[in-house]
């Protein structure tokens, strides 16, 4: 890089006070930095393709990381083929640490496209999200420590001085931070306790909604009404947790009114249909509780409340399970010659 300089016409006098040598210096090596990051950009997302595939987050990962990568390596490189500037050692060096921090955070979202890697079947159940998402937000949190770290060392702060400082004022930042713990510690026990994970539906106070992504200081939940709710963890070590994706089965309670003139004879084996429904479809559970009877009479309807446990995980699935049992039901009366409740005809007395 020297000799280079040197065959350059001028490169010993200075302009307005500034060398031209280090200022060609400084050119030549942002040149190279930015030939070196444009090859990673390209060979580092290849070298990890495999793990990318099905993930465009990590794809997008890669290739930003691969890019911050390629910096800090030109960075690394100029520091050895420029020794005697010491302005643009310093400022490589600091540029290269930067870098090297911008590269693992960016990499971060590559955990993402690992776990999905390794799973057989190529997509993510709740428990894995909920790893992934604890799993990247303490990485990120690790990476912006030991990043400040490096970068204040490579600004020529004395980190010993640094520590100690931190000791003497260690009560006052705990105290200033004692939300940002309780939130972190919410988070941990979030994961301990594991009460929910990311994708199922739960109640949490007044929120409801599903579980998008566990943090370190908060939890991300999607209402019904498509809207996100950032409820801090500490609230979630003290507020009681409805989990309805933790459900052994689904409980159904439908209730048909027929017309009160209604024959009770074909009721009663309208009543034991219903119920050879129930103990006879491929989705229900617990047919000793099952029951499809006659609950109450009315002066225009007799209702026959059924109790119905849905052996399903899906919310789809069950509305396609209720779909096909209610048109099994209308298709049994019929059968019958029964006709359902009616409340805008009148009945004679």
């Amino acid at each position: 890089m020297q000799s280079i300089i040197e065959a350059i016409p001028g490169h010993d006098k200075e302009v307005y006070g500034i060398s031209v040598e280090s200022v060609i210096a400084a050119g030549l090596l942002l040149v190279l930095i930015l030939i070196i990051r444009e090859i990673t950009g390209v060979i580092f997302p290849k070298i990890f393709s495999k793990v990318s595939v099905g993930s465009d987050v990590a794809k997008e990962a890669l290739s930003n990381s691969g890019k911050a990568l390629g910096v800090a390596a030109g960075s690394w490189a100029g520091m050895y083929l420029i020794e005697d500037i010491d302005w643009i050692v310093s400022t490589l060096q600091l540029v290269m640490v930067v870098a090297i921090v911008v590269t693992a955070f960016r990499f971060v979202g590559v955990i993402h496209a690992f776990v999905m890697w390794t799973d057989d079947d190529g997509e993510l159940d709740g428990s894995q999200k909920t790893v992934v998402s604890a799993a990247e937000s303490i990485m990120r949190f690790l990476i912006v420590i030991f990043g400040l770290v490096f970068i204040a060392d490579a600004l020529g702060f004395d980190l010993t001085t640094m520590v100690a400082g931190l000791g003497i004022t260690g009560l006052a930042l705990a105290l200033a931070a004692q939300d940002t713990i309780s939130n972190i510690f919410g988070a941990t026990t979030v994961l301990l306790d594991r009460p929910f994970q990311v994708g199922d539906w739960v109640v949490i106070g007044s929120v409801e909604g599903e579980v998008m992504e566990i943090g370190l200081r908060t939890t991300l939940i999607r209402t019904s009404l498509d809207t996100v709710i950032t409820m801090p963890n500490a609230n979630l070590a003290n507020t009681p947790v409805e989990n309805w994706g933790k459900r052994r089965f689904r409980r159904w309670q439908p209730i048909f009114k027929l017309d009160i003139n209604s024959d009770p004879t074909k009721v009663s084996e309208f009543c034991d249909g219903v119920a050879d429904l129930i103990a006879g479809h491929e989705k229900t559970m617990k047919e000793e509780d099952s029951f499809a009877r006659v609950s109450a009479l009315g002066p225009d309807a007799i209702d026959i409340g059924c109790n119905i446990y849905w052996n399903i995980s899906s919310g789809k699935v069950e509305r396609e399970a209720r779909d096909g049992f209610l048109i099994e039901v209308m298709q049994l009366a019929k059968t019958h010659n029964l006709d359902f409740h009616d409340n805008r005809r009148r009945h004679s007395s």
